[in-house]
């Protein structure tokens, strides 16, 4: 028992050093950028970042997350897994550099064509990189992951800030990223001795794109949900607006980008290993639930309620707009929390095909929903219609496809419930701070101080449950 215990524990434990360390210097990164960059820089930059997504979720066919789930030796089907990725890689970026000036003439910024073309080389460096990445998912080596990401933080967020000190502008954002994941490759193959080996057999490469292109069509669509705001943002508000909303965006990610990050790293490993034991099943879901909601709720409240001392005090007045979309889009990252979890059990059950349906079905409400928010609220009508897709749709239909595999809702309710009732005292608390005071740091300050410690008292007896994962 020990011993299945102990892999995923110790690898939950590193990749939460590696989030918090890699998560914290990139805030820290953005607050400096947010006073050297305007709002029209992060505008182009968000373009060009639509693109450079657009291309990771066809860039290797969904191929290498078979690595993780595969039942033999991985070695097996990585030279071939690598082979796609590759190919693939090469194909998709000959596309961006193609279509990167109808792309940004679309988007009503022809001078994002550049920038474009500059970021998307990421997309090369992914193809390379992706498939020692989830072998060392596999084997929890998230030590390693450790150290290939601190490398990319530094050098990222060095050259990035020495170029847009020297007026740079959208150009810093894309040098910097592409020279940091650069190096990151070069440390990958370093430490974990796994260089990139080609090779191809034609029958694996039939199973394992059986596999992927489910995975890699729910990725298109994830990304396409990510992303179509910032498509109908851009044309229909302008670039400053988009930059803007870019930022809110980014904020609201915070509990994606930092607790979701955590699990998923060995969230689909995890699930893989108790996927014929429905009993293990269900214990590793509840706990990992309760894991990710005990931190994304309060954080989620925070940057809701408080969406614009959050913001002003962060970034400074400039960028005041973004509270009216933040507010809202607090509320989907409270759900796309619980979604990415839902996708990795769904997926390490094999049932990718849901996922697809699933994306696909959020994605075409967005399509519906979003247009109209932006040309009734602007930004903050984007936000609001993201918010209603997510609770109103997409948060039922996930439980629903959860339930379907033999989960128990009412068991999952024992370790949400006292979460969620320490995040009502916390509202609580937060709305009669923002009654009493007006929007200011002290207002931020005194919310989240007092409504975290509404919040603990209901979370605190958990702490005896969050002993070892099974």
């Amino acid at each position: 028992m020990t011993t299945t215990k102990s892999p995923i524990r110790k690898a939950l434990r590193m990749s939460l050093l590696n989030t918090v360390v890699g998560k914290l210097g990139t805030f820290l990164t953005g607050i400096v950028l947010a006073r050297l960059l305007t709002p029209h820089d992060f505008g182009v930059y968000a373009i060009a970042f639509v693109a450079l997504i657009a291309l990771l979720s066809l860039n290797e066919l969904g191929v290498s997350l078979a690595i993780v789930r595969w039942p033999g030796d991985p070695e097996r089907i990585r030279p071939t897994v690598t082979t796609i990725s590759v190919v693939t890689s090469v194909f998709v970026y000959a596309m961006c550099w193609f279509g990167a000036p109808v792309f940004a003439d679309a988007m009503e910024v022809a001078e994002a064509t550049g920038v474009v073309r500059v970021l998307c080389v990421g997309a090369l460096v992914d193809g390379l990189t992706s498939p020692v990445a989830q072998l060392m998912n596999r084997e929890f080596k998230q030590g390693l992951r450790f150290f290939v990401d601190l490398s990319n933080l530094v050098v990222t967020t060095g050259l990035t800030v020495s170029l847009a000190a020297t007026g740079h502008g959208a150009w810093s954002l894309a040098w910097g990223q592409i020279a940091g994941n650069a190096v990151s490759a070069l440390v990958l193959f370093s430490l974990s001795r796994k260089w990139p080996k080609l090779g191809f057999d034609p029958k694996l490469a039939r199973e394992l794109i059986a596999f992927g292109l489910p995975l890699a069509g729910a990725s298109l669509l994830m990304m396409a949900m990510w992303n179509v705001d910032k498509l109908f943002t851009g044309p229909m508000l302008g670039a400053v607006a988009l930059g803007l909303y870019l930022q809110a965006f980014n904020l609201a990610s915070w509990p994606v980008n930092v607790f979701s990050v955590v699990v998923r790293r060995v969230s689909l490993a995890a699930f893989a290993r108790v996927q014929e034991d429905p009993a293990e099943r269900q214990a590793v879901f509840a706990k990992m639930a309760m894991v990710l909601a005990i931190p994304s709720l309060p954080v989620c409240t925070v940057l809701g309620l408080l969406a614009l001392p959050v913001v002003t005090t962060l970034y400074g007045q400039p960028w005041a707009g973004s509270a009216v979309a933040l507010q809202f889009l607090a509320l989907l990252g409270v759900v796309r929390v619980a979604s990415e979890l839902a996708y990795d059990f769904l997926v390490a059950l094999g049932r990718s095909r849901t996922t697809l349906w699933l994306q696909a079905g959020w994605l075409v409400a967005l399509l519906i929903c979003l247009p109209i928010g932006a040309w009734l609220g602007g930004i903050e009508g984007v936000g609001i219609a993201h918010a209603a897709v997510a609770l109103l749709i997409v948060l039922p239909a996930y439980s629903m496809a959860v339930a379907r595999t033999g989960i128990s809702v009412r068991a999952l309710a024992a370790p949400l419930a006292r979460p969620v009732l320490g995040t009502v005292c916390m509202v609580v608390v937060i709305l009669v701070v923002r009654w009493l005071t007006e929007p200011s740091v002290l207002q931020l300050l005194l919310g989240g101080a007092l409504g975290l410690l509404a919040y603990l008292p209901a979370v605190w007896p958990l702490r005896k449950t969050l002993g070892a994962l099974k």
